[in-house]
């Protein structure tokens, strides 16, 4: 296996706590370790009071698991987070922009910035939403961004989550449960607060109810129910909203509306906030075996009578092929070059690239264009001789399935291990509201942490964790 390679380490600096970490660091000297760990197994009996867990799926045992919790702060400088709001507002337009364009005039496939064959043969592209205009042209209601960090100022993008993405229950929990355990460094450390995250929600999705609302717009979250990895933040964001939760037997069509069962009878939904796949909203028009969605819905949400966020069809910016032309995409939407940047990236679908993939694999780490929650990827230099030969086969099986890209030195925050502090690699998810007429964005994120030594893999489905975060007040 290949060395690790030497990260950027986001508190410590050749001559001690970087600024922002600074008065972090003075208060953490004066903790002793005892009381440390106390604290931490405080937080972890918090976690499992409130029921903070996520399944995984394929686990024979079929059993919850906490999210692992770490109380070490990821400390973000407020110059930085204004450089990264910047970036991630400009991002998030574009991708609203190309949803628009491709189920519309498709003028970036005509321009050739983007190959038609890539949306044609796409399993996320829904014909189906050519020519539907979302209420407030608004395809990606809420955005999770994935940011990594190599160095004092370099950032990149690794992906974009545009389907429905998840996280930001365990950032509101994150933050909540540090405010407990530490009250006195929120007095000391002056962090912008990140607790009015459902308000903005409820807010942002009612400002794009549908044309057949007539009244302050009815918000639901359909679930697909209690065996789902994120039910827990299903639950809870519907519980903060003040919003039903629903699952699809909840629901019919009445009057011309999607209606959801109440103890007074059917009850019209204006905005269904679903955190079930596109495929198995509604039967009728997607997959008929689904016993998750609504039969009739889409036919309701193309007459105008119902606002589905995220929009059906807004998965295709989550495809990591299609990621691979983003910067192409910001530029052609906004005209501007594009603040963030993109992590290189081979596809795999191209030969010149898939050979260049098979010549230095042990190297890459490779990802299925339609992947998520770290499943299907390889990270080549933690592989063995072995797992680098399977994955080769399967590359030169299905190459359009594939993108790989460099073994990033992602940055490190520390975790209190047993023997003190020690750096762990990170990333950083943070989530964005969009409405017709304005684009929120939590200050901080959610800080997913591999809390195995050395590894890079961040996901909590792969043993990874989270940390609060901090963005500095300015």
């Amino acid at each position: 296996m290949a060395e690790p390679i030497a990260a950027f380490d986001e508190m410590l600096g050749a001559e001690g706590p970087r600024p922002a970490y600074a008065d972090y660091a003075h208060w953490f000297e004066q903790e002793t370790p005892l009381k440390l760990r106390a604290k931490a197994r405080e937080a972890e009996n918090f976690f499992r009071r409130t029921g903070i867990t996520f399944n995984v799926y394929g686990d024979a045992a079929q059993t919850e698991r906490l999210i692992p919790f770490d109380i070490v702060p990821r400390i973000i400088a407020a110059r930085e987070w204004a450089k990264l709001s910047r970036g991630i507002e400009q991002r998030v337009r574009a991708i609203n922009a190309f949803l628009f364009d491709i189920y519309h005039r498709q003028e970036i496939l005509r321009a050739g910035r983007v190959p038609k064959m890539l949306i044609a043969q796409n399993s996320a592209f829904l014909p189906q939403m050519i020519g539907v205009t979302p209420p407030g042209n608004v395809y990606t209601h809420i955005v999770g961004v994935d940011l990594v960090r190599t160095g004092a100022d370099e950032f990149y993008v690794l992906e974009d989550n545009a389907r429905t993405p998840s996280g930001v229950s365990y950032m509101l929990e994150n933050r909540e449960t540090m405010l407990q355990m530490f009250p006195e460094l929120f007095t000391r450390v002056r962090v912008r607060p990140v607790s009015n995250y459902p308000k903005l929600l409820r807010r942002s999705l009612a400002a794009c109810a549908p044309k057949a609302c007539k009244d302050r717009p009815v918000v639901a979250v359909l679930t697909p129910g209690i065996h789902n990895s994120a039910y827990f933040e299903h639950a809870f964001l519907a519980d903060q909203m003040g919003a039903e939760l629903v699952e699809g037997h909840d629901l019919r069509v009445v009057d011309g509306r999607i209606a959801m069962r109440t103890t007074c009878g059917y009850r019209a939904v204006d905005v269904l906030y679903r955190r079930v796949d596109d495929d198995f909203l509604d039967p009728l028009n997607f997959n008929p075996q689904s016993l998750l969605g609504v039969p009739g819905a889409f036919d309701i949400y193309r007459a105008g009578g119902l606002t589905i966020a995220n929009a059906p069809g807004a998965g295709i910016a989550d495809d990591k092929a299609i990621y691979s032309y983003m910067p192409d995409i910001v530029e052609f939407y906004t005209g501007e070059t594009p603040i963030l940047r993109n992590v290189p990236t081979w596809r795999c679908a191209e030969p010149q690239s898939l050979k260049y993939v098979l010549e230095h694999l042990a190297e890459l780490v490779v990802k299925e264009v339609h992947g998520s929650g770290g499943y299907g990827m390889l990270v080549g230099p933690a592989a063995s001789h072995k797992e680098l030969a399977a994955f080769a086969a399967k590359l030169k099986a299905t190459p359009d399935n594939y993108i790989a890209q460099p073994t990033l030195a992602l940055s490190t925050v520390p975790i209190l291990a047993r023997s003190g502090l020690s750096p762990r690699h990170v990333d950083l998810r943070p989530f964005v509201l969009v409405s017709p007429n304005t684009i929120d964005i939590t200050p901080g994120g959610l800080t997913r942490v591999a809390l195995r030594k050395g590894s890079l893999v961040v996901n909590s489905s792969q043993g990874g964790g989270t940390k609060d975060t901090w963005v500095l007040e300015d």
